[in-house]
């Protein structure tokens, strides 16, 4: 049973003012300096909430290095904000349902603040792998508040736009971290960092209590059974994080990531059997598991692995040439801008009728990039990647975007009850596609660069002339700090070594490209085909009913 908003001061809501659905606020007629002040706040939020990730990934080298931290200890850190980012979706989707939108928005503020609070004290790394985690469930919560935001700061017609701008500028929020961090920390101390994130959650504290969402509807949304199976999933996506991204630093040899694999798909599994007899589920597994709801899926999920090029593949590579955060601002900067305007494109140019079509594009963008990108060597700078990865930038918001709409309203049109499998739809297949799209490339690139080093190495021979001459050329440079002769030589060597293994991996990564331009043709032409084919069999049905 639903129970009705109560705005203060006596006002009655109007008919159109009332909220779409329980948990959301209702959407008042506001005069225009205080749709003005929803707009600003909807999207310093949607911003902050990407940013709860973006500073992460931006400066986890910085921060293994300022605790001291193994590979694998630093993995966890990713693993801690990824496990609960991926399903706390669900749970505050109900939550608000239950207990309203303000209470909603004190548990957003107050994870937030906890989570950069704990990190000024610099505690170690136990308390870090607490702070990502709490971090991951106040990422997911400022998305969705800086939605609500924008959408009372939007015409009515409009307000459909603010899904696409607050998930669009939390996409914004990645690059434009990366591109803010290297003056954060230009003195190498990270503590600066904790002391800036800090800062910003104390800002959304006061803006979102100086100009609060106007009331909601709520109705009773837990179910006891729900506290089994969230727990499951949950459990399962953990797991499922831990082996995507531990694998790739541990080796997927290691015994223990085969027994999280089979654990996540139990709990998962268990999870879903509940739902699947349940007869009044959380989750609608007959609609997830439909024909047209597993294509939008495996489509966002491959679509998020061909995007990981950018992230690995160009900063992989560029690092591999020696490039560093501080010669690389001018290149996260163009990623940024492109980013917005593939945003504002998305909603000029957006059809409901037609959401495959930025599909398409999207697909033939990161082709044409991908391929471009197969030419790089080890004279390549930022500057030669600024075209194909303000592409690929433009391409994920482009698609994701477009993706998100096209989700939602089929979800829509079975009815309100089915938002939560959407989420749970939409979360998890980005979430899984991202982390396994850097995992796969992460693998198929450490096993190339393998055989080609195999290939030089086989050509490599002091005997040759060519090698023994490049050798005491290297050996020459260490003439003024080694007098022995033979340590000079070993060093030289060595020296051709790393050169070997430069190379290696500058062909491994054209791989990863040509790979990943490869997949996007074929999909391509897949998605090409499948369109004009499901166009072909309306227009046959509308004939045949004529």
């Amino acid at each position: 049973m639903t129970e009705a908003a109560r705005p203060s001061g006596g006002y009655v809501f109007k008919p159109h003012e009332r909220p779409i659905l329980a948990g959301s606020p209702a959407t008042p007629d506001h005069p225009a300096e205080r749709k003005a002040g929803y707009l600003l706040i909807g999207v310093y939020l949607a911003v902050l909430g990407g940013l709860q990730n973006g500073l992460l990934l931006a400066n986890l080298p910085v921060l293994q290095g300022h605790l001291a931290l193994t590979p694998v200890e630093s993995g966890w850190v990713t693993v801690a904000y990824n496990m609960t980012n991926a399903c706390m979706s669900i749970l505050l989707f109900k939550l608000r349902q239950q207990f309203g939108i303000q209470r909603f928005v004190r548990i957003s503020i107050a994870t937030l603040l906890l989570a950069n609070f704990v990190q000024l004290f610099d505690a170690g790394y136990q308390i870090e792998l607490v702070s990502r985690g709490i971090s991951g469930i106040a990422a997911s919560g400022l998305t969705t508040l800086g939605i609500y935001y924008l959408m009372q700061g939007l015409p009515a017609k409009a307000r459909i736009a603010g899904v696409l701008i607050g998930l669009g500028l939390s996409q914004i929020a990645l690059p434009l971290a990366r591109a803010i961090s290297p003056a954060l920390i230009a003195d190498g101390d990270i503590t600066h960092l904790f002391e800036l994130q800090f800062a910003l959650s104390l800002m959304a504290s006061g803006l979102v209590f100086i100009l609060p969402l106007p009331p909601g509807d709520i109705e009773k949304a837990f179910e006891k059974l729900d506290l089994v199976t969230f727990p499951l999933l949950a459990t399962g996506m953990g797991l499922m994080c831990a082996f995507l991204v531990q694998g790739r630093i541990q080796w997927w040899t290691t015994p223990w990531l085969g027994l999280a694999l089979v654990g996540a798909v139990v709990m998962i599994g268990a999870a879903f059997l509940i739902e699947h007899n349940r007869a009044n589920p959380m989750l609608h597994t007959r609609w997830m598991t439909s024909k047209d709801i597993a294509i939008f899926a495996g489509t966002g999920a491959l679509m998020r692995v061909l995007l990981s090029q950018q992230g690995f593949g160009a900063g992989g590579l560029l690092a591999t040439v020696g490039m560093i955060n501080d010669q690389l601002v001018t290149y996260y900067w163009i990623i940024t801008a492109a980013t917005l305007i593939g945003l504002v494109v998305l909603i000029v140019r957006l059809d409901v009728t037609d959401l495959q079509r930025p599909l398409l594009v999207a697909l033939g963008l990161i082709a044409v990039a991908a391929f471009i990108d197969t030419r790089a060597g080890l004279l390549s700078r930022p500057e030669n990647f600024y075209w194909t990865q303000a592409m690929m930038a433009f391409a994920a918001i482009y698609f994701i975007g477009s993706a998100m709409m096209e989700g939602l309203l089929r979800a829509l049109s079975q009815g309100m009850h089915y938002i939560v499998s959407f989420i749970a739809v939409f979360s998890l297949s980005q979430t899984v596609g991202g982390l396994a799209g850097v995992a796969g490339l992460a693998a198929f690139q450490t096993m190339r660069t393998k055989g080609h080093l195999m290939e030089i190495g086989s050509d490599l021979s002091v005997a040759d002339p060519t090698v023994a001459q490049a050798i005491q050329q290297s050996a020459a440079a260490y003439s003024g700090t080694l007098a022995d002769p033979v340590l000079r030589q070993a060093s030289g060597a060595g020296q051709l070594v790393q050169q070997a293994g430069r190379d290696a991996a500058i062909l491994a990564f054209n791989g990863v490209c040509q790979t990943n331009a490869n997949w996007s043709h074929d999909y391509g032409n897949a998605q090409y085909f499948r369109r004009h084919q499901v166009a072909a069999t309306r227009r046959g049905r509308r004939g045949g009913s004529v």
